[in-house]
């Protein structure tokens, strides 16, 4: 036993036994987390090799840092650079539970919104979750044991250099590989999924890094030379508006319904024989009402402020963090400062604080002239959600502040109840939990019930006030809520297999606009966020053309159908496109060799969109363009705070 234990201590004499172990674990541990946390669409044996083999030069790389460090201090260094390692890819694990994507560091600035979200983090863990960081606890026993004789001496530089260069080998030759099986896989990394399947987590770090400081660095190197390219661009893909529809709301009132993570197929869904959303059922065969059922959300880190930011300025939102949180200060051309130039008095109302997600200050770059925060509510503990104050009695306290408002008027109410983990008491809910066994799941039946029944009450106001009659009223998903790490219980939901392409269709959310005098109906056209300013400009008879849009009038009969999404996809009525492979939208089939040269032209132009709108709100570029008549937003004439 004796000679065992001496056995072990003479191993681990020298440092680098002990960081070759380090290395080794964090290896292990990636590798297992991304093959069972993450959904990457690993296939065949060369993907999996190179999922297994990606995060060890990273590991080399990282906690080889620590060499710098001389005497004992390099155990020390070791030790942090490993848990912040540990922290890192369990700060990920938790982000892709909830938004089934990874953390940028844009994302990391949205500190403002952390306080709000504590209850939806704890819903995201998992019982085993402690396994992530067991191996940092057995390295700390390993180091304080017998086993370990701490080395004082430095390490070689020529050992450290060599180490350093097996890193970069490890890395270069893991790039390589996956050029191999995905082509332009840097130059064209839409998609951070691909990036972690071949790279690993650590290298994208890296990758994200760079792109948010080249990113950044974009407003800097702008000129007014910039927004000619984007300018000819959106005005070569302007589509004319439809005479049918035209001015056919010229005056009226604007009333935008933010349906808080409301998915389409909710629209006629029964459960337990009952209609989960009767309302919205109505409202679909109301006369005046025209309803989209291929409309798409478009959003991506940001989420709901994405969808906010698209349906305000027709630019998509960013590939990393939220366009809220990171470019607030930005030049706008939103609809509120548009609409305010005839005439219009504009607000939003949220009972929530005005701080999350950074809408106190953008809206004044937008040039909204109110925003009724949670300041302006009662904010009786029985009555909060998670986040915020809940949609009836929110609804119902926003009456006499809209109806405080000059006429016309450009309003958004955005609502909280039906927001992920999705929680309710029994004396709120009016239908009962689906039995998928999911809670999440079950309850978001409930949460949706209880929001329709806010819009039915909210609708009754709007009429006994005698604003129904000369009001247009838009009600939009924002997201999905159930994310695709429930598509099997989603297929108990819809009783059908949920494969790549029924999970795309699930991001179908829904669109209801209603105008007064508008014959209304089912209309199939497809579309997205982006294109919901430019259709309503043009019902309001406030013609597009000049203004740097990268939507199109739904209404529209040169309405673009493509609907990009931010990780490269995208969906038309006739390709569909996931991850790299192209389906038929109407059958789902994959598409045959015939048909792939016109569905890479689509994939170009979806990407060509993208990258454009990504120039003008990186770049700042709309400071350097006032469109005729346009007048631009003064943010210090904005103060939404009560005096």
């Amino acid at each position: 036993m004796n000679n065992l234990l001496q056995k072990g201590q003479s191993m681990f004499t020298r440092y680098f036994a002990f960081f070759y172990v380090a290395v080794f674990l964090i290896w292990m541990k990636t590798y297992i987390a991304q093959i069972t946390q993450f959904r990457l669409g690993v296939e065949g044996p060369f993907q999996h090799f190179l999922l297994f083999i990606n995060p060890l030069g990273s590991s080399f790389l990282f906690l080889g840092l620590a060499l710098f460090f001389k005497g004992r201090k390099k155990y020390s260094w070791l030790m942090v650079i490993y848990f912040l390692l540990s922290v890192l890819l369990y700060s990920n694990i938790l982000y892709y539970r909830f938004f089934n994507d990874f953390i940028t560091l844009p994302t990391l600035t949205q500190t403002k919104n952390a306080g709000e979200i504590g209850g939806s983090v704890v819903s995201l863990l998992k019982p085993y979750d402690f396994l992530f960081f067991i191996d940092f606890f057995l390295l700390l026993a390993l180091l304080a044991s017998r086993f370990i004789t701490i080395e004082v001496r430095d390490v070689n530089r020529r050992k450290a250099g060599a180490l350093f260069s097996l890193s970069l080998a490890i890395s270069c030759a893991n790039l390589g590989l996956a050029e191999i099986d995905r082509p332009e896989l840097l130059t064209r990394g839409f998609d951070r999924n691909y990036i972690v399947k071949y790279l690993g987590m650590y290298n994208y770090t890296i990758y994200d890094a760079v792109q948010s400081t080249q990113a950044s660095a974009q407003r800097v190197m702008a000129n007014s030379d910039d927004i000619t390219e984007v300018n000819n661009y959106t005005k070569s893909n302007y589509a004319k508006p439809n005479p049918d529809y035209f001015g056919l709301g010229k005056g009226m009132n604007v009333v935008y319904f933010h349906l808080e993570s409301f998915q389409n197929f909710l629209i006629d869904y029964k459960l337990h024989g009952e209609e989960v959303t009767p309302f919205l059922n109505s409202m679909t065969k109301d006369k005046n009402t025209v309803y989209f059922d291929n409309f798409f959300h478009q959003t991506a880190h940001g989420k709901t402020s994405d969808a906010e930011f698209m349906l305000e300025n027709s630019l998509y939102g960013l590939p990393q963090g939220s366009a809220f949180m990171t470019k607030s200060l930005n030049t706008y051309q939103a609809a509120p400062a548009i609409l305010g130039t005839h005439g219009y008095t504009s607000a939003v109302f949220h009972g929530n604080s005005g701080s999350f997600w950074n809408r106190d200050e953008i809206y004044k770059s937008f040039g909204y002239d109110k925003f009724f925060d949670s300041s302006y509510y009662q904010m009786d503990p029985e009555d909060l959600a998670q986040y915020g104050l809940m949609d009836k009695p929110f609804l119902k306290e926003s009456m006499p502040l809209l109806k405080s408002l000059p006429q016309p008027f450009y309003t958004k109410f955005i609502t909280v109840t039906n927001h992920f983990p999705f929680p309710i008491d029994k004396k709120d809910a009016s239908i009962e939990p689906h039995t998928t066994g999911v809670s999440s799941v079950d309850s978001y039946f409930q949460t949706a019930r209880y929001a329709d029944e806010a819009f039915k009450q909210f609708f009754a106001s709007l009429e006994k006030d005698g604003l129904l009659d000369h009001t247009i009223i838009i009600m939009y998903g924002d997201h999905y809520g159930i994310s695709k790490d429930n598509n099997k219980q989603m297929e108990q939901v819809l009783g059908k297999e949920i494969t790549p392409f029924e999970s795309t269709g699930l991001q179908r959310v829904p669109l209801l606009i209603r105008v007064p005098g508008l014959v209304g109906g089912v209309n199939h056209e497809y579309g997205g966020q982006i294109d919901l300013l430019p259709t309503l400009l043009h019902l309001l008879g406030i013609d597009t053309k000049e203004y740097v849009q990268f939507g199109t009038d739904l209404f529209s009969k040169q309405h673009d159908d493509l609907i990009p999404f931010r990780n490269g996809d995208f969906v038309s009525s006739t390709i569909t496109s996931i991850d790299g492979k192209f389906y038929d939208s109407t059958t789902g089939m994959e598409l045959g060799i015939d048909k792939l040269a016109k569905a890479e032209k689509g994939r170009n132009m979806a990407e060509e969109k993208l990258l454009l709108s990504d120039r003008v709100v990186n770049g700042d570029l709309l400071r350097f363009y006032n469109p005729e008549g346009f007048v631009s937003v003064d943010r210090s004439k904005y103060n939404y705070h009560q005096k």
